[in-house]
Order: C-alpha cells, then sequence, then structure tokens
C-alpha cells in the first residue's frame, strides 16, 4: 500500500488496540506512536523499558540473557558458569554466532555450556559447595582458561547462595579473575538491566586488575566496544579502522579476551557500537580514567563515512587523512554494489523490530539501497534509544516499544512492508504469511553486515530474500483452509 499519513497511522494504532480490555489498552497505547522527527525527546510520544503486560507474547529476553548471553558469553578465553538448572545454559550457548578465533576446548570456550545443574535438593541445601567443586574441576579439565564468571540463574537469588564468596576465595586460590554476577533472569523489566548488571561486574572486578601498570601505548589506541562479532562484524570493521592508522587493543566482547579488557583504560578513546549494552562502562572509564567515547554506525556506506570522519576528529592529520584514504579506496566498491543491488530493491518497504542497535542502525544502510524503514521498534530500548530513532525515522512512520505478537502482526498485515526484519521467534509466522523475513538479531546464518565488506554481502541478502520466487508460489495455511472450506460448502 501506499505511504500512511499521520492521521492514518494514528488510526491503525487505534484499531489495534481495540482488541484490549480498557487497563491493557491505556498501557499499550503509551507503546505505540506515529513518529515526529521534530520531537527532541521521545519522552513526549513514546514509553519504553516498563514491565511488559502479563498474558500478552513480549519477545523480551531477561536479565540473564543479557549477561550470559550478551556481554560475557562471547569472552572467548573465560569459562562462563551457568549457576542454576541447565536449561539457562543450554539456551544460551552458541545461538548468536560470535565468531572467535581458537581452539574450543583448548584455550576457547564460547561454545560450550558449563552449569552447575541444579536440581531439587541444591534449592534445599544451596548450591555454594556444588559451585566451588565445579570450579575446581574446570580448573583440572581446562587448565588454559584465563578466568571465570558465573552467571547466576534465578534459583540463586531466590534462595541466597553466596557467589561473592565462593568467587573471591577461588580467585585466590586460582590466581585467577572469578567475576560473580548477579544477572538472576527475575531481575528488571528485560535483559537491558542484564547488560548493566555484567557492565557493572566488568566494573567492581576486572577493569581496575592493571591499574598502574605499564602499557606500551600508542596515540592511536582504541577500543571497540559492544560489537559482538556476530558473523565476523567486529573484524569486518577492525580491518579499515587499522588501515586508516588506529592500533584496536580491545575487542568488548566479539573475539574478545580477558586480557584486553583489562587494557582498555588504557586507550585513547573508546568506540561504541551497541550503545543499550555498553554504554554504562563506557561513562565509567570516561569518568574514571578521562578516556573519551564515541557512538559509531559501521551499517551501510554513507553512515561508515560519517562516522570515520568523526572518529578521526579525536586524532591528528594522520588520521584524517587515513580516513579519507580510506573512505576513497572503498567508494568504487561501494557504489558498484550499489549500481548492482539499488535497481532492484529501490522503493521497497521494510519494518523492522529488533534489539540493541539495530531498529536504528541499519535504516542507513537500507536507504543506501533506495530502500524505506517504515516501522521500527525495540524489544529493551530506553527512553534515549528512542531519541536517536526518531531522528532517522521518516515522518508519520510507525514506532513501537516491546511491541505484541499480535500488535506486530496486525501492523504488517495493514502496512503490507516488503521485507520484515526481527527475531528467530518472529521469522517463521510472516514466511508463512508470504512476507520476505530476514533474521536481523544474527544475520540469518549469514554476515558479517559490518563495514564495507558486511554492505556488499548485506546488500545481495536483501536481494535474494525480496526477489526470491518462492513468495509468489506459496498460499498461507490459513487460506488453504478457506479454500477447502469453500469446495466442501460448494458439494
Amino acid at each position: 500500500m501506499s505511504k500512511l499519513t499521520r492521521e492514518e497511522t494514528e488510526s491503525l494504532i487505534q484499531e489495534v488496540l481495540e482488541v484490549y480490555p480498557e487497563k491493557a489498552r491505556k498501557d499499550r497505547a503509551k507503546h505505540l506512536a506515529v513518529n515526529d522527527p521534530s520531537v527532541e525527546q521521545s519522552k513526549k510520544c513514546i514509553t519504553s523499558n516498563r514491565k511488559s503486560l502479563p498474558g500478552v507474547m513480549t519477545i523480551r529476553g531477561c536479565a540473564y540473557a543479557g549477561s550470559r548471553g550478551v556481554v560475557w558469553g562471547p569472552v572467548k578465553d573465560m569459562i562462563h558458569i551457568s549457576h542454576g538448572p541447565v536449561g539457562c545454559g543450554q539456551y544460551s550457548r552458541a545461538g548468536r554466532r560470535n565468531y572467535y578465533v581458537g581452539a574450543t576446548g583448548v584455550n576457547t570456550f564460547a561454545e560450550m555450556n558449563f552449569t552447575s545443574d541444579f536440581q531439587e535438593k541444591d534449592i534445599v541445601f544451596g548450591g555454594d559447595k556444588k559451585l566451588t567443586k565445579l570450579i575446581q574441576e574446570i580448573e583440572q579439565l581446562f587448565p588454559l582458561h584465563k578466568g571465570i564468571s558465573v552467571q547466576s540463574e534465578c534459583p540463586i537469588g531466590l534462595i541466597g547462595d553466596d557467589i561473592e564468596a565462593v568467587s573471591k576465595k577461588a580467585a585466590a586460590e586460582l590466581d585467577k579473575v572469578v567475576v560473580p554476577v548477579r544477572c538472576e533472569g527475575f531481575r528488571g523489566v528485560s535483559q537491558s538491566l542484564g547488560h548493566h548488571i555484567a557492565n557493572d561486574a566488568l566494573r567492581d572486578w576486572v577493569l581496575g586488575n592493571r591499574d598502574g601498570k605499564t602499557f606500551e601505548s600508542t596515540p592511536y589506541d582504541v577500543t571497540i566496544i559492544g560489537d559482538y562479532n556476530i558473523g565476523g562484524d567486529a573484524w569486518a570493521s577492525r580491518i579499515f579502522l587499522e588501515e586508516m592508522g588506529l592500533r584496536v587493543i580491545a575487542q568488548w566482547s566479539g573475539d574478545g579476551t580477558i586480557a584486553e579488557m583489562e587494557n582498555t583504560p588504557k586507550a585513547k578513546l573508546n568506540l561504541l557500537h551497541c550503545y543499550r549494552s555498553m554504554n554504562y562502562i563506557s561513562r565509567h572509564m570516561e569518568e574514571k580514567y578521562g578516556i573519551p567515547w564515541m557512538e559509531y554506525n559501521f551499517f551501510g556506506p554513507t553512515k561508515i563515512e560519517e562516522s570515520l570522519r568523526r572518529i578521526a576528529g579525536f586524532f591528528d592529520d594522520t588520521i584524517k587523512e587515513g580516513a579519507e584514504r580510506v573512505i576513497t579506496k572503498y567508494k568504487p566498491m561501494m557504489e558498484a554494489v550499489i549500481a548492482k543491488y539499488k535497481p532492484r530493491l529501490q522503493g521497497k518497504r521494510v519494518m523492522l523490530y529488533v534489539g540493541g542497535l539495530r531498529p536504528r542502525h541499519v535504516i542507513g544502510a537500507y536507504e543506501d539501497l533506495g530502500m524505506e524503514v517504515v516501522g521500527t521498534g525495540y524489544e529493551f530500548a530506553h527512553g534515549d534509544d528512542y531519541d536517536r530513532t526518531i531522528k532517522e525515522m521518516g515522518d508519520a512512520t510507525l514506532l513501537y516499544d516491546d511491541v505484541t505478537g499480535f500488535e506486530l502482526e496486525e501492523f504488517v498485515k495493514r502496512i503490507k512492508p516488503d521485507l520484515v526484519g526481527s527475531g528467530i521467534k518472529e521469522k517463521y509466522i510472516y514466511q508463512k504469511m508470504g512476507i520476505p523475513f530476514r533474521q536481523m538479531h544474527s544475520w540469518d546464518y549469514s554476515g558479517p553486515y559490518h563495514g564495507y565488506d558486511g554492505f556488499a554481502i548485506f546488500a545481495r541478502d536483501m536481494d535474494m530474500t525480496l526477489n526470491n520466487p518462492c513468495w509468489g508460489k506459496q498460499t498461507p495455511p490459513w487460506k488453504v483452509l478457506k479454500s477447502d472450506d469453500a469446495l466442501k460448502a460448494a458439494a
């Protein structure tokens, strides 16, 4: 359908809300909005970071997922214990395609599941002794590990296990970092609090470990923070950062190590990709160590160029010249990608619903290909995420926070986008509806999507998905059912 006017978008929201009881309708109305780029603060138009309504199909995760699955899990040379029942650990391992270099089970452990496997007796008698034994067994079986994090699941907070005392004692005995993380899943309203808790654990147990120790620094030392190397994203970004003359001394936390994290306070600039998950630790390092930080966006050539020039602005002419050299080098490649795919994608409309940074960061990449994002929203955003988003979205486009399964389906049915980008929980719903879909949490088993190399893959994947002939050759199951019923009635 054609682009909705402001009145039509507002009418759509009200129409979708009509199915709710009055109390639920009033609550959900606060989380749905018509975008107005002239608004300075998102709190004037949309509410976020509130508890999900009981009974609706929220797509959020929990605090444990935010810590174990996002921030700590990709640190490759540490072992991350899921302290509690086996299910949470199994669910949170190896699901996000956090690529890394190393020999799994020897000196890298990111894809492995270490759990205390709580049973009923552990709930009754406590799990401190079991955790101590687990740490001892880890040291015997995997001696090349560089540290341990204890990621607490819900029962730990409920029964009062003292993971801090166990961790302190184990760290002294092993002479290695052992970090207790109070990320029980019931804390907070979503996985966002898990990010914050994980950042606080890094602040309290890791960052100060090398204070006062020598480090051979250069004027051009930077870090990549909040890039989890999904499909190789951080590698694709690191290539041209180093080409412009910078030295990347740490990656947080995709393909990252505990030593890199400890060295981060020696950097001259922290480069922050996923603002939602790592802004806390970036602000802490600015306050304590005086390290400036900046948010960057490496999705699509337009945003890459803007970010490279902003990054170069923190340094001298050598880096500024390096940034221009990199931009010039890759411009023909980007022009060729756009020339190939833009004619096939021009005018196509996209609806997004993802977490972290993607609902706003990928908008520029779609626009580079001539596509338009007509609806976007976050699973666990705060107000400052929407402050950044409303400037990226067009007027009268749709904003939705913690959108329910019903709401998103109804919006898609009415707006009829050419492509939906969301998560694995939504993927098969929209594919069965005959709508092209990309899994935008882990790049649908593709990637990288960051950087110049990533943009070429991004463009190919969008074309491959949108222009696949399969969409015109299938009928949704519910339409087939209606057709059969009609035949029976006619007989």
